[in-house]
């Protein structure tokens, strides 16, 4: 298993900070993790979750690797799993 997770440093919803949460093994094997994390699927975002500060630590605990978000993206994509938003 091979979850990753980047530092909590995008500003996003109730003022929080937010990381990334990503697979590069596979989109099920992220679903399974997500769903162990207590994350609902709503915050599946084409290929990763958007979590938030408040869980970082937890995931972490639950085997997630800290990356830096260059790393992230890098794995994703070497993996196949990158999933670029298109354009209408």
């Amino acid at each position: 298993m091979t979850v990753l997770i980047d530092p909590p440093n995008w500003p996003g919803p109730r003022g929080l900070l937010w990381s990334h949460l990503v697979s590069d093994t596979s989109l099920e094997e992220l679903h399974s993790f997500a769903e162990l994390l207590g994350t609902p699927r709503r915050a599946f975002d084409r290929d990763h979750y958007d979590v938030p500060e408040t869980v970082y630590e937890r995931a972490v605990g639950l085997g997630a690797e800290p990356v830096s978000s260059q790393t992230l993206v890098k794995r994703l994509t070497a993996a196949g799993l990158r999933r670029r938003r298109t354009r209408a």
